[in-house]
């Protein structure tokens, strides 16, 4: 997926932002962005946080089994 968005070129991506622009009306499209946006942060609060939680299991001494 992320190979096809990187062979976009100006033509393509206008034509995307027109159909969407036609699907959901002018003014709609700033609630959809904020709304990507905040799904984006959260998403990578989520990720952060997890490596976080990740590294400190890590770091700690490890029990050992008798």
């Amino acid at each position: 997926m992320l190979a096809f968005i990187g062979s976009l070129g100006p033509t393509e991506i206008g034509i995307i932002l027109l159909i969407v622009l036609l699907l959901f009306g002018a003014k709609r499209l700033p609630e959809l962005a904020r709304s990507l946006g905040q799904g984006v942060k959260e998403f990578r609060k989520s990720v952060k946080e997890i490596g976080e939680d990740a590294d400190n299991d890590d770091s700690g001494p490890s029990p050992k089994s008798s």
